[in-house]
């Protein structure tokens, strides 16, 4: 089982290419609340719903001082290509290995169909501005997440 993170927790520090091969670390993060979210491929039904669903609210989480930054296996150019199609505005990070998956707790057993398998564990964590994990959730759902979520930190729409 892979281990969890909690609430207080320190954000697992990192650096992963981003869509336009860009070097980013957590350190790059400090200074702003952070909603970072593991999703498991890029175009995907549930992916896409997630993903324009945070695109969608991008104005009032930043607005309320948040970034978003999502991480999943793809690719860089797979990346940019999803972010192109669905004029995603935030930073998508490929993590190839999932290394920073499983860092997190994002990767690991999960149910898919009925049947346990190993692979991405949709999950999101709030940081504060020193990288502290101040909310962590595991096996969220796609559709309805970003509401959900924005109503836990008191973002309006």
């Amino acid at each position: 089982m892979t281990e969890r993170l909690d609430t207080g927790s320190a954000a697992p520090d990192f650096t992963l290419v981003d869509q336009d091969g860009n070097e980013v670390s957590l350190a790059d993060l400090r200074g702003h609340k952070t909603v970072l979210y593991f999703y498991p491929a890029a175009m995907t039904p549930g992916c896409t719903t997630q993903a324009c669903d945070f695109r969608d609210s991008i104005s009032s989480l930043e607005g309320a001082g948040y970034r978003v930054v999502g991480i999943s296996r793809d690719e860089p150019s797979k990346l940019r290509a999803f972010r192109e199609r669905d004029g995603l505005t935030f930073t998508l990070l490929s993590d190839p290995d999932h290394t920073v998956h499983t860092a997190y707790g994002a990767w690991g057993e999960k149910m898919n169909y009925g049947k346990v398998v190993e692979g991405v564990i949709r999950s999101t964590f709030v940081l504060d501005e020193e990288g502290t994990i101040t909310l962590a959730q595991y096996n969220v759902k796609a559709t309805g997440h970003v509401a959900r979520l924005r109503k836990q930190l008191g973002v309006d729409a």
